[in-house]
């Protein structure tokens, strides 16, 4: 046996093949891909692929509206004189920049100044003449009041002189009637008296007390005529002063008239016054508009020389606001479905290549054709559909522009966030 096992010794390597093989034919064969399926995963990763960037680049671009047809807009301040007069000095340059209140322009003042020193003369003569008036009313007033009061009394006092001297003329008269009466009776008593003297039927004694009583009689009859024409005498004058106070009561009754004559003067000077008062205001604000103010901050355009005479309304330069710009954006009418007022907006500038930030401000209420000098008219039978543009409004952050780089009338690109 062992030489059978010497002898198959040096087959043993063949005889060691066989459990090789099986050996071998136990583990797990090793499988390759092949070439068909390795395609098919790459088409489909592709897909994959293609359709998740489809779907982000669809919802990157469907989260804004982005335009090129936009524009830096301001509102222009076009400074003018509101006065005609010789530029005297102008104390900016082009596109210098200035404060609000800056001077800007001098217009001459000389003719101003004259202006007001007339118009403050005016104005102190007219209040001289109201202070007088004002004064002459009560004067006016009291006076009209003190002549109707003696006016009236001294009317009061002819009356009754009046009535008084009537009252003496009635005396007057009748002693007179007495006195003729007795005179009459004294004159017969001569008369008798005489004859039975003639006859010596009385002593003569007799006949003079007669005679001396009948010239005593006469007498009293001439005196009683010149009391009753002294009575009479008095009663004219007492009616002659009644009259002259009547006169004088028509004449103090006119007072009041001439006092509201005097009031309305004195409204007159008053409401004269005023107006002078007007005039010299309107004095001193031309005199203050020879000074020409810059109504906002920026930048000074095309401004005037010295020398040149301008008048009322003449434009003499103009100021741009840069820290008041917008970006006025023309959008497709298809572009503003999602877009509102408060959206945030990326601007980027041509000029510099910066960006902005904003925000809408508000959309137009028409496209821009509409308001053109000559708008279409699409009822003529031949119309296009064309799709309009829309401006809107984009207002810049506070402090964008600090720079002052975005003038007006650039070119930009506004990109609307509307999610």
């Amino acid at each position: 046996m062992p030489d059978q096992e010497t002898a198959e010794s040096p087959e043993s390597p063949s005889s060691s093949t066989p459990s090789t093989t099986v050996e071998s034919s136990t583990t797990a064969p090793v499988v390759y891909p092949s070439r068909r399926s390795r395609k098919r995963w790459i088409i489909v990763g592709s897909v994959v692929v293609v359709l998740v960037g489809g779907i982000l680049l669809w919802h990157y671009f469907s989260g804004f509206e982005s335009t090129d047809d936009a524009q830096v807009d301001v509102h222009l301040y076009p400074v003018s004189a509101r006065i005609s007069g010789y530029v005297q000095s102008v104390h900016v340059d082009d596109n210098q920049y200035v404060p609000q209140g800056a001077t800007l322009v001098e217009i001459d003042p000389k003719d101003y100044q004259v202006a007001v020193a007339k118009a403050q003369a005016n104005l102190e003569t007219a209040e001289a003449t109201a202070r007088a008036l004002n004064i002459d009313i009560p004067i006016s007033s009291v006076d009209t009041a003190s002549q109707l009061k003696f006016t009236s009394s001294d009317m009061e006092n002819a009356k009754a002189a009046i009535a008084a001297g009537e009252k003496q003329v009635a005396a007057a008269q009748a002693r007179i009637q007495e006195a003729e009466a007795e005179n009459v009776k004294a004159q017969d008593d001569v008369q008798r008296y005489h004859l039975l003297l003639t006859k010596e039927e009385v002593p003569e004694q007799t006949y003079d007390h007669a005679v001396a009583a009948a010239q005593t009689d006469t007498a009293a009859v001439a005196a009683a005529k010149a009391e009753e024409a002294a009575a009479e005498q008095s009663v004219e004058e007492a009616r002659s002063r009644l009259t002259e106070a009547i006169a004088r009561n028509e004449s103090a009754g006119a007072g009041p008239q001439r006092v509201a004559s005097t009031r309305a003067r004195a409204l007159s000077a008053v409401a004269d016054e005023r107006q002078r008062k007007a005039e010299l205001d309107q004095a001193e604000l031309n005199l203050g508009y020879t000074r020409v103010l810059a109504p906002v901050s920026g930048e000074v355009t095309k401004k005037v020389v010295v020398g040149l005479n301008v008048e009322p309304g003449e434009q003499l330069l103009t100021v741009v606001p840069l820290d008041q710009v917008w970006i006025t954006a023309n959008f497709k009418e298809t572009q503003l479905r999602h877009m509102r007022p408060g959206q945030k907006v990326k601007i980027t500038c041509d000029s510099n290549g910066r960006s902005y930030q904003g925000h809408v401000d508000s959309i137009s209420g028409a496209t821009g054709p509409v308001f053109s000098l000559l708008p279409p008219e699409n009822a003529t039978g031949n119309y296009v559909k064309i799709v309009q543009r829309i401006p809107v409004k984009i207002v810049l952050e506070a402090g964008e522009n600090r720079d002052h780089q975005l003038r007006p009338g650039m070119n930009v690109e506004a990109k609307v966030y509307v999610r």
